[in-house]
């Protein structure tokens, strides 16, 4: 890449705020380690999930845990 060219450009997923896509920026996509967190907290919390059927039944996996 030249001088001239200019680094991809990504918006923040949580944010929306643009980032560039270089080595230089340590949590892309993301545009700070705030909004990193931020989303891995809405994972821990299940306020986000990946479409489709769960692989499992969670009545069998209480009753793994708690018999």
């Amino acid at each position: 890449m030249d001088s001239t060219d200019k680094p991809l450009t990504v918006k923040c997923p949580q944010c929306k705020r643009p980032v560039p896509w270089t080595q230089d920026q340590l949590f892309k996509p993301f545009c700070s380690e705030r909004c990193k967190l931020i989303d891995l907290g809405e994972w821990a919390a299940e306020e986000k999930r990946i479409p489709g059927e769960p692989v499992y039944d969670e009545n069998e996996l209480e009753d793994t845990f708690y018999h």
